[in-house]
Order: C-alpha cells, then sequence, then structure tokens
C-alpha cells in the first residue's frame, strides 16, 4: 500500500443503543472528509461494536466514492468463535464485500488481537476511534497509534470518562 493513504479504525465493541444513530452519522462525515483529504484505503478490524459499524459505513460510502477500498485485517479464522448468529452473518455480509481480507494469524493466541491492531496502525496515517475509557485493546491502539504520530480521530471523545 505504498503512497496510498490509508485510515484504520479502532473502537469499543460494546456502544450505548442510543448513541448508534448519530455514530453512524459521525463516520459517514469523517469519512468523507477523509476521501476529500486523498484517503482511499480504510483498514477495519472485523470485531463487535465499532469495527462493524464503520466497516458498514466505508462499504456505504463505496457507493457514492467506488474509487476507496475496505481492506479487513482480522486476527485470526476463529475470530466469530462465541458469537450470536445475527453478528455472524452480519460479519460473513462485510467480509464478502470487503475489496481485500487478511489474516495476521490463521489461528487464535494470546496477542492476536494486538498482533492485529498494530498492523492496523503500521498501515495506516490517520485512525478514526471510538474511545470513551482509557483501558482495554482500544486505548492500546490509540495510545500506539499516538505515538506512530497518526492523526486521531475520536468520535467518543464526549463521553469520556478518563
Amino acid at each position: 500500500m505504498e503512497n496510498v493513504k490509508a485510515c484504520c479504525f479502532s473502537g469499543h465493541r460494546k456502544i450505548p443503543n442510543y448513541r448508534i444513530e448519530d455514530l453512524k452519522s459521525e463516520l459517514f462525515e469523517v469519512i468523507e472528509d477523509l476521501i476529500s483529504d486523498g484517503y482511499t484505503y480504510f483498514l477495519a478490524g472485523g470485531a463487535l461494536g465499532f469495527d462493524t459499524l464503520a466497516a458498514e459505513a466505508v462499504l456505504e460510502m463505496r457507493v457514492i466514492y467506488p474509487e476507496i477500498k475496505l481492506k479487513l485485517v482480522l486476527p485470526c479464522l476463529s475470530q466469530t468463535n462465541g458469537w450470536n448468529l445475527q453478528d455472524k452473518m452480519k460479519y460473513e455480509a462485510i467480509r464478502e464485500k470487503a475489496d481485500e481480507i487478511m489474516y495476521t494469524s490463521m489461528a487464535y493466541y494470546s496477542g492476536c488481537m494486538h498482533e492485529r491492531n498494530r498492523y492496523l496502525v503500521d498501515n495506516s496515517s490517520a485512525c478514526i476511534c471510538y474511545l470513551t475509557e482509557n483501558k482495554g485493546g482500544t486505548a492500546f491502539t490509540i495510545n500506539y497509534a499516538k505515538k506512530k504520530g497518526l492523526e486521531i480521530i475520536n468520535l467518543g471523545k464526549k463521553e469520556t470518562s478518563y
């Protein structure tokens, strides 16, 4: 992806129901701003919650902006183990429409989610996130992204508890 402007997503799996519709609108707005700045690649990690909302937003935006691409960077083949049927179906629908899919590991191991998160950051220059608390995988990823100098756009800053 040399010379391609790429943006990754990172966010909490649990999003309050009252925030989902506004968050979708905010995603469309921010993605459109990045497209106008020349971003064409959007990388999502395939997790529940914010990752799913972000991937769906990119796929919807691709109808208007066919030049943009969705790359799924997945931690392992068994990522959906333990998910309910509805979430698995949504995940598969996103996978089918993605422009590119890669796995950072074939099998689950204790660090595969962190490996996926580092890949997302290492291959992006911007990160759209939904971070409301300074703990967990999203906080780790955003702190790493800050160290790497990425532009951070936090759609959860209004709700931040830290």
